[in-house]
């Protein structure tokens, strides 16, 4: 895909994108020079592991969007590939 910068340095991730990589309006992502091209990445939510019962759980001070079987299938087929 072609996208062409704005006179503001902009540019406009395209649907198809932003879908396959759940992208939302307002996520944060970290931008860089590699290799003389750009890469963007999302920024990972902090995560601590918190003790629960006999072990430990990851949890987050940050609201994180809903899962669910679709997504889970999704990413488990992404894998497989």
């Amino acid at each position: 895909m072609r996208v062409t910068i704005d006179a503001a340095g902009r540019i406009v991730v395209p649907k198809a994108l932003r879908d396959q990589l759940t992208l939302e309006g307002g996520t944060t992502l970290e931008i860089r020079a590699l290799h003389g091209k750009l890469e963007l990445e999302p920024v990972a939510t902090p995560m601590r592991l918190v003790r629960r019962g006999n072990g430990f759980v990851a949890t987050t001070d940050e609201p994180l969007p809903p899962v669910d079987a679709d997504d889970v299938r999704a990413v488990m087929e992404s894998l497989r590939r």
